[in-house]
């Protein structure tokens, strides 16, 4: 193999169905993924009104069985996947000896001693690697199933309706972060009702042969409500508003679970030993004591945008840094998450501002998320 080839991003099973559609690809943690295919606020406010349709299919997804499956996890992760029942997931995460966040992720229990851990594109080696590592000991495999399957998202307030039309599946009855399998517009799925824009919706995880069926089965169901096709950009948007957190940005190996103002993640209650735990338990005391920098929003005063790296200013010091910028479809200003210092990070602290090139521009600190879906 040329190294050229090597080195070619992977292309998921809807390539040549994106391209076909005018996508505007990125190479996106070595895939080549769709960005935007025409506006990226229409595709947001398509979301937030109606139903968009994501291709997720660079997710890395990894297969955990055996009859110590659940206490491998309990081991392995920080949350307690044991207590999780089957058909139900959870959001957790895979942290080093030291506390520091190796990746989040969400954990389906599929059957009793089969679970699906769903790690982010750009950490999939990385978890692998880890829970292969972590499983010495335990009975319980570790399976590499990136390659096993395509995932699909249909997110928005019309997403329940539109796949209702292609299933008989219970959808009523499925809660958020859970699981089932079903059968959508004849294609064998498994259902999840979970997202990453803030808004009511599904995952779906089909093999790679059927899913450009799927994709045109949903994207005929929806035409009579606005469905729309979407990329990372508005995906991006759409979480910030959320205010979920991005690897990448607000979580990293730098950071503990504490300091990222997520540590209701790291169940200390559970059974056994964890990888990180003692790193945790002095992390947890730190964030009680001596708080570090707290993940806040920032709502701009003015039209200027923030990006990740940016200082927070105020009375001349730097007392933060912005991890995630972007204009705010839904509220019609820019907006940012940022670390800031304890003593800045209480909403509405007065002389807070982004240094934007030089110029510091005002800003308001919100608490989390900037947008929050009616029930």
């Amino acid at each position: 193999m040329s190294s050229t080839a090597a080195s070619a991003p992977r292309r998921t099973a809807l390539d040549a169905l994106h391209r076909s559609l005018g996508a505007t690809m990125t190479d996106f943690a070595g895939w080549d993924m769709p960005l935007r295919y025409g506006s990226e606020r229409d595709e947001h406010n398509a979301v937030r009104t109606r139903a968009g349709l994501f291709d997720l299919s660079h997710m890395g997804e990894i297969t955990v069985t055996g009859v110590q499956a659940a206490a491998f996890l309990n081991h392995a992760l920080v949350g307690n996947i044991a207590s999780v029942g089957v058909g139900r997931a959870r959001y957790t995460m895979i942290c080093q000896a030291d506390g520091g966040i190796l990746d989040d992720l969400i954990v389906y229990r599929l059957a009793e001693t089969e679970y699906m851990v769903v790690a982010n594109a750009s950490n999939a080696q990385v978890v692998l690697d880890a829970l292969t590592e972590r499983v010495a000991g335990f009975d319980a495999e570790v399976r590499d199933d990136r390659d096993a399957y395509a995932l699909i998202a249909v997110q928005g307030p019309e997403s329940p309706g539109i796949l209702k039309s292609l299933t008989d599946a219970d959808l009523d009855g499925l809660k958020y972060y859970a699981g089932l399998p079903g059968t959508v517009a004849g294609v064998p799925a498994l259902i999840a009702r979970t997202g990453y824009t803030g808004e009511d919706g599904f995952e779906l995880f089909v093999k790679p042969e059927h899913a450009v069926e799927l994709w045109q089965a949903l994207t005929e169901a929806g035409e009579g409500v606005g469905l729309v096709p979407c990329g990372l950009s508005c995906r991006d948007t759409l979480r910030l508003e959320a205010g979920m957190p991005l690897y990448g940005n607000e979580l990293s190996t730098s950071l503990t679970p504490f300091d990222a103002g997520l540590g209701r993640v790291v169940k200390f209650e559970k059974e056994g030993d964890f990888v990180g735990r003692e790193a945790l338990r002095k992390a947890a005391e730190r964030a009680e004591t001596d708080p570090p920098r707290v993940l806040v929003g920032l709502v701009a005063e003015g039209r200027r945008v923030p990006r990740a790296g940016y200082p927070v200013v105020a009375g001349g010091e730097v007392v933060g840094e912005v991890t995630s910028g972007a204009p705010s479809p839904t509220l019609g200003k820019p907006i940012a998450m940022a670390y800031v210092d304890a003593a800045h990070a209480a909403p509405g602290t007065p002389g807070v501002g982004v240094d934007i090139r030089g110029s510091h521009e005002p800003y308001e600190v919100v608490a989390l998320p900037f947008y929050k879906r009616q029930k």
